[in-house]
């Protein structure tokens, strides 16, 4: 089940709020002795969080299929995105095991869909999140942060600003679970706005980062294609623009993967590539032109199908 984006609800009494965490949406199917990890777009991403099989046989007897997101915590024992990136595309197990040593993960749960022998998603948000708070699921590598209900929306606001989170999740008391929907039962309410996009090419970089990515260029699907978002030009690490050359490099294509037009003064110099990669992007708004402003490159997405990519709906 996905959210849509929006505003702070005004009656409090009909919804709960929990904190949005920044890190990788995961489905969790447990049972007595095994651990599978899915991730947004269906992976097996299970051989990459080895730490999290200790799972098994924590949520009880029988099998049990749990939502939650897979964080890292950076300094100040917060979830950050940029900790969690590391452990996002691991090419062995060996690889695996060691950085769960060097930066472990925690699996965040915030709700069930399969216990006790059927299905949950029917049941309301409210009971839902009872079964959770009585299971009690708390280890070394997971946990159940609390959620807040009968506590006004503007407070739990206040307390994610306060430590720099994502925002808030504000999730309707009486509502099912709607798999595979974007529903308005959900509501993320962002401190800073941010969504995925697609790559499309990038720009080389000059100055201090010559021979390297400058700037990327970034686009969402839309009824043409690949609809031109605007360049992406600050946030990059040292690490992060190595890593980006090792993705992209091998993707160069001749011509642009936009349906739209790219202003001149950033295709000029294009380095065009397949529009596979899925890449995270803070911002400022969306312009009248639907242009991104003021972006920031947070990170990859390898969990994120680039045919999925949208501009996000606003409640």
């Amino acid at each position: 089940m996905l959210a849509v984006s929006g505003v702070l609800p005004a009656d409090d009494e009909l919804w709960g709020y929990e904190m949005k965490w920044d890190g990788l949406r995961a489905i969790a199917v447990v049972s007595p002795r095994a651990v599978t990890l899915y991730s947004r777009s269906g992976r097996d991403v299970t051989g990459s969080y080895p730490e999290l099989r200790a799972l098994a046989g924590r949520a009880g007897a029988g099998q049990v299929v749990l939502d939650g997101e897979i964080v890292a915590f950076g300094d100040g024992a917060w979830p950050s995105f940029e900790a969690l990136q590391q452990r996002m595309n691991i090419a062995s197990a060996g690889q695996a095991g060691r950085l769960a040593a060097q930066t472990p993960v925690t699996y965040l749960v915030f709700d069930v869909l399969f216990a006790d022998g059927k299905l949950t998603v029917d049941q309301p948000y409210r009971q839902r999140r009872e079964w959770l708070d009585q299971r009690g699921l708390d280890g070394p590598n997971w946990q159940t942060p609390p959620a807040f209900i009968g506590t006004p929306g503007a407070q739990v606001v206040a307390v994610s600003r306060r430590h720099n989170l994502e925002g808030v999740m504000a999730k309707r008391l009486d509502s099912r679970y709607e798999r595979g929907r974007r529903s308005a039962s959900w509501r993320k309410i962002k401190n800073v706005r941010r969504q995925e996009f697609v790559i499309g090419g990038w720009e080389p970089g000059a100055g201090a980062r010559a021979g390297q990515i400058g700037s990327l260029l970034v686009g969402v699907q839309g009824p043409g294609g690949l609809s031109y978002a605007g360049h992406v030009g600050t946030g990059f690490s040292q690490q992060s623009l190595r890593m980006l050359a090792a993705e992209l490099a091998p993707l160069r294509r001749a011509s642009s993967p936009f349906g739209t037009t790219v202003p001149a003064e950033h295709a000029r110099t294009a380095v065009w590539v397949e529009p596979v990669v899925v890449a995270e992007v803070a911002f400022a708004e969306w312009t009248s032109a639907g242009r991104l402003r003021a972006p920031s490159f947070l990170g990859l997405r390898t969990d994120k199908d680039p045919a999925d990519v949208v501009r996000e709906p606003t409640f």
